[in-house]
């Protein structure tokens, strides 16, 4: 750069200011510093130039230094969030001297600090200038002055009565900062997500965790609603708040949904919120924000539809048991005419449909376990009478009740015709899974040391269950042969059906 140039001329003049300047970076590290502040802090750039400004100057060992620096960095940070100049009208800062013994003491100052945020073309913070006055002096002679017989006339002299309302004025911002942060602490901490917005583009100006959480924790201080989250475009949510901004009416919503990209690159997430959307005024009443808040209620709403369908699901299966109970009603009537026999069969074909029920709710009707079922169906007849083999098997509802049944009326006939009725009788009852790509059940029940058996003259109501309920219930096929040394029921049913009932 030549001689003259304004760069040049700006760098001269603030390196030869008698007032000193430092200036800070938004992390509050020191970037620059004029000839005035090296001297009256008795540094070098080579030591300062880069530094955290609280590491190089921290206020000494005093026990108000923690309370010295809290002021300094507090208004610091108050003239960069806010983008506004912050003063300090009086502040106790030591710095460090060294003596003629060469040994380093702080020395106790009095300061006043003006703090001025420089902003770039896009409005950021790109440094912050502080100029300090040292007012050690001024202070001093206050103090001695307000000692002396007749005060008042000496302070006025000195300043001091303006120093007083500056210094009470100070400590007045400091209460109502206290109460601010109280109140921000609050805020951040309340269970509800809450954010405030500001104009009519619904600029972010603060938002609490709740608020972040939710939306997936990306970058909205400062930038309109629209921007920060354009995945909510379409939805409506847009179009409340300028009503709300429009009109100054709140506006309010009761399990909205929201489709949300809560992660980078994820696909939209439903949610579903319970909303106030308050207008904010100022002095004038004219409508300068809104106030945002609300709490996220998925959960809830999750849970009342999986109540709804339970409810719905416990319906359809009253009306299919029902169903049930009257066939098997019907059925046995025709096959009993007897009412002693009927009540007799009948009974029993309820206490099977109740066994597979239980089992069922044991598990809240995911489902049971092939196993399972054969136990609860043949244990009246003495477990060792009955040996089963095989995989695990899980069965939706509807095919345990299904097999349920068949299996309740093959162990019945048994007891009354077949192996279980000789004391020397087994049944012997294997299965496996055959074709692992459109799997069926292969079950194969075979009744050995009974008495001989012969094809029925006629179907009973067993044997007519059992082949409906394979053939209609499972979609599967069963055959039952009638062989001389005992009854052999081979049953086939897929396990991919996609049940409907």
């Amino acid at each position: 750069m030549k001689s003259g140039d304004p760069g040049v001329d700006l760098a001269s003049a603030f390196d030869a200011s008698p007032n000193p300047y430092v200036l800070l970076t938004p992390d509050l590290r020191i970037a620059g510093v004029n000839q005035a502040y090296l001297d009256v802090t008795n540094s070098t750039r080579a030591a300062i130039i880069g530094r955290p400004l609280f590491s190089v100057f921290d206020s000494g060992p005093g026990e108000e230094a923690p309370e010295n620096v809290r002021q300094v960095r507090a208004s610091l940070e108050r003239a960069r969030d806010s983008r506004r100049r912050d003063h300090l009208a009086l502040v106790r800062f030591s710095i460090p001297r060294r003596g003629d013994d060469g040994r380093e003491a702080f020395e106790d100052r009095c300061w006043s600090a003006t703090h001025t945020p420089i902003l770039d073309d896009d409005g950021e913070v790109v440094f912050l200038l502080q100029h300090t006055t040292d007012i050690t002096e001024l202070q001093r002679l206050r103090e001695r002055s307000a000692a002396s017989a007749a005060p008042e006339a000496l302070d006025t002299i000195l300043g001091g009565a303006v120093l007083g309302r500056a210094e009470q004025v100070q400590q007045t911002n400091l209460r109502l900062e206290s109460e601010r942060n109280r109140l921000l602490e609050m805020f951040m901490q309340a269970p509800g997500f809450v954010a405030v917005l500001s104009g009519p583009e619904h600029v972010f100006q603060m938002h609490n965790t709740a608020f972040a959480q939710l939306i997936g924790h990306r970058r909205l201080t400062g930038r309109p609603i629209r921007e920060a989250l354009p995945e909510v475009a379409g939805q409506g949510f847009f179009e409340f708040l300028d009503s709300v901004y429009a009109t100054g009416e709140p506006y309010e919503g009761r399990a909205g949904a929201v489709h949300l990209q809560r992660t980078p690159g994820a696909p939209l997430e439903t949610v579903y919120l319970d909303f106030i959307h308050q207008p904010i005024r100022d002095a004038s009443g004219a409508v300068a924000g809104i106030f945002v808040q609300g709490h996220d209620v998925t959960g809830t709403v999750r849970s009342a539809e999986r109540q709804k369908l339970m409810i719905d699901e416990l319906n359809h299966r009253v009306k299919n048991t029902l169903a049930t109970v009257q066939s098997i009603a019907m059925q046995t009537a025709r096959s009993h005419a007897d009412p002693r026999t009927f009540a007799e069969g009948f009974q029993a074909r309820l206490l099977a449909l109740s066994h597979t029920h239980d089992l069922l709710t044991r598990s809240h009707w995911a489902g049971a376990g092939l196993g399972d079922i054969l136990q609860h169906e043949t244990d009246a007849h003495g477990s060792h009478r009955v040996s089963v083999n095989g995989p695990p098997v899980a069965l939706p509802p509807p095919a345990a009740l299904s097999l349920g049944m068949i299996f309740h009326e093959l162990a019945t006939n048994a007891a009354k015709y077949g192996a279980l009725s000789a004391p020397g009788g087994r049944v012997l009852v294997d299965w496996a899974v055959a074709d692992q790509t459109r799997p069926r059940l292969e079950l194969v029940w075979r009744e050995i040391g009974g008495p001989a058996v012969a094809p029925p003259a006629r179907k009973g109501f067993g044997s007519r269950l059992i082949e409906r309920n394979v053939r209609h219930d499972l979609a599967g096929e069963v055959e039952l042969d009638y062989a001389g040394d005992g009854l052999v029921a081979t049953i086939s049913i897929p396990l991919d059906r996609e049940e409907t009932t």
